[in-house]
């Protein structure tokens, strides 16, 4: 029977304490990533679109790896955009730098607002340990 692990990256400490939620949980090789934002470990809203976007997908990252797991690994992104895709071409362009050799399925929303005011985007993946070794 497979086991169900937290996942909670350097850094990310205080998600889990303020907002009692894990940033990953890992069950046998299958990762869930709970939506991550472009916010600094201080919980501080980055500035900037661009900026904003690195930001949640470094966020991604640090639970890829906490989880021994990277990009290749992620069979699905789902996305949500704040009041709309204005930024999308933008959005997709940081993607691209993560993104390289294995692409996900993607599913993107645009959704009021966020529980934070200045988020932007929302980004939650799945991930299969193992498979951007195939």
């Amino acid at each position: 029977m497979p086991t169900r692990k937290l996942v909670v990256p350097e850094g990310m400490e205080n998600i889990y304490a303020t907002y009692h939620y894990a940033p990953g949980i890992l069950v046998g090789d299958t990762l869930y990533i709970s939506g991550q934002v472009g916010r600094d470990e201080n919980l501080n809203v980055v500035e900037g679109a661009e900026a904003q976007f690195a930001q949640a997908f470094e966020n991604v990252g640090k639970v890829l790896s906490a989880a021994g797991a990277r990009f290749d690994d992620v069979v699905e992104l789902e996305t949500w955009f704040a009041d709309s895709m204005a930024d999308l071409k933008t959005f997709m362009a940081v993607k691209d730098r993560y993104f390289t050799n294995a692409y996900p399925t993607w599913t993107g929303f645009a959704v009021k607002g966020f529980s934070m005011p200045g988020i932007l985007v929302e980004i939650k993946c799945t991930a299969i340990l193992g498979l951007g070794d195939q």
